[in-house]
């Protein structure tokens, strides 16, 4: 049966389309028989109307049959985009748990995704994004490379899409951005392929309200569609005492589970500066999380029904970008907490807490995977310098068909619009990005993982 899929393959992706499906969407099951119904009544429609109007302008039993043969090859081109819609929604993977399926993976099927990588122990890429044009780079890196993906949204990040014109006040722009750029990928993420991951970035505690408007939306939109609108929200609260931090989490735990949320926490603190969040003065200290701190995490998420949580402990990873060799990482931390844990729970799982990664610019590619090894799951990739350079070097290669409209090498008189042309630009970006993203795959061992 037809999934939304085929509504995007039929009707195109747009910024309205995307807006319509959010605020007013039908259940998955009845949008897909209104979908298969409305095409099967177009070409029943078109049929008469053609035959009508030959009828009625005498045209003759050949001008009849012509028209029938093309409304029969309308109808056939119709019933081809439903199949092939059809095709991109019901694709399995061999190696993914069966609950894994292409497009935005929520619930369960998330909770199943991360055990699959933590078990067979890969880690999968979280890229922060600002435009359709990143959106679309990773799920191609991730199409490219036959692994899932995590598509983050900051609270900048959200801003930026909404426009930077737009008011802001109460986050407004901040809000509507980020749940417009989950829309898109939403409507677009089953066409690629992969599983994708909907996420937001670091939220600090003054941020919330932020947060708040996200759990909004994602209420309404489970209460429509049966699942929320993204896979998951970070809650940065390292910046707190330990306990305050622990107490929130819990709180917007509880009501994260009634949607099927997961929720990213943080411990310690992650050094360096990113998107508006500044820890480049903090004690040192600080960036190392103690075994006993993610234990009192772990012991108090737990006990929330149905909750579901990732953590962010820090073992001296630090945001920015730095050369092979200058952090000192220490991966042996999160093995330590892992074998701390597995005793206090008395389990045979080796593994009991799922880790993520953040500021790992500047780290070994031997510290990293062992890093993996203990039980890190995601990994956060910066590649706002591969997504300029790719535009930069496009400037470079075509500069003197970039100098104005009209006049180039091959005469004055030459057009230069197909150089100019806004898209040719973003393309480049787009390939560097999705080439930068491969690689890290592959670092990251989540090629070939479907």
């Amino acid at each position: 049966m037809p999934s939304k899929g085929c509504a995007v393959a039929i009707a195109g992706v747009g910024a309205y389309a995307a807006a319509q499906a959010f605020v007013a969407p039908t259940a998955p099951q009845v949008q897909e028989q209104r979908e298969v119904r409305q095409l099967r009544q177009q070409a029943t429609a078109s049929v008469t109307s053609t035959t009508s109007s030959a009828a009625a302008l005498a045209l003759g039993a050949a001008g009849v049959a012509a028209a029938a043969a093309q409304a029969g090859k309308r109808t056939q081109r119709r019933c081809q985009v439903v199949r092939q819609a059809t095709a991109v929604a019901e694709k399995t993977f061999t190696k993914m748990p069966a609950s894994v399926k292409p497009g935005v993976v929520t619930g369960q099927a998330l909770v199943d995704l991360l055990n699959y990588a933590k078990e067979n122990e890969f880690a999968i890429p979280g890229v922060n994004v600002v435009s359709s044009s990143s959106f679309n780079a990773c799920m191609e890196a991730a199409k490219k490379a036959g692994g899932p993906i995590m598509v983050t949204f900051s609270k900048g990040g959200g801003q930026f899409i909404a426009g930077k014109a737009a008011d802001n006040s109460d986050d407004a722009a901040s809000i509507a951005g980020t749940v417009a750029g989950a829309l898109h990928v939403r409507q677009v993420a089953k066409l690629y392929g992969v599983p994708v991951i909907l996420h937001t970035d670091h939220c600090q505690k003054a941020w919330l309200p932020w947060f708040d408007g996200l759990m909004e939306a994602n209420e309404e939109y489970f209460e429509k569609n049966g699942e929320p609108l993204f896979s998951s929200h970070m809650l940065d609260l390292s910046e707190e005492p330990l306990e305050e931090n622990i107490s929130i989490c819990k709180k917007y735990l509880e009501r994260m589970s009634k949607v099927d949320l997961l929720l990213e926490m943080e411990l310690g603190v992650t050094g360096g500066e990113e998107d508006g969040v500044d820890n480049t003065d903090v004690d040192s200290s600080r960036l190392y999380t103690q075994p006993e701190e993610v234990w009192q995490v772990y012991e108090t998420l737990s006990a929330v029904p149905n909750g579901r949580f990732t953590v962010a402990a820090a073992f001296g990873n630090v945001h920015g970008v730095y050369a092979p060799g200058n952090v000192s990482l220490k991966p042996v931390i999160l093995h330590n907490t892992q074998k701390f844990i597995k005793e206090k729970l008395g389990t045979d799982d080796d593994k009991p807490v799922s880790f993520v990664f953040h500021g790992g610019s500047g780290s070994s590619l031997e510290d990293i995977r062992y890093a993996i090894e203990a039980g890190v799951i995601k990994m956060n990739i910066d590649t706002q310098w591969a997504f300029w350079d790719g535009m930069n070097e496009y400037q470079k290669k075509n500069k003197d068909y970039l100098q104005g409209q009209i006049g180039n090498p091959e005469g004055p008189e030459k057009p230069n619009k197909k150089y100019y042309d806004p898209r040719m630009s973003l393309r480049a970006g787009e390939e560097s990005m999705a080439d930068r993203l491969v690689k890290c795959m592959e670092d990251l061992k989540c090629i070939d993982r479907l």
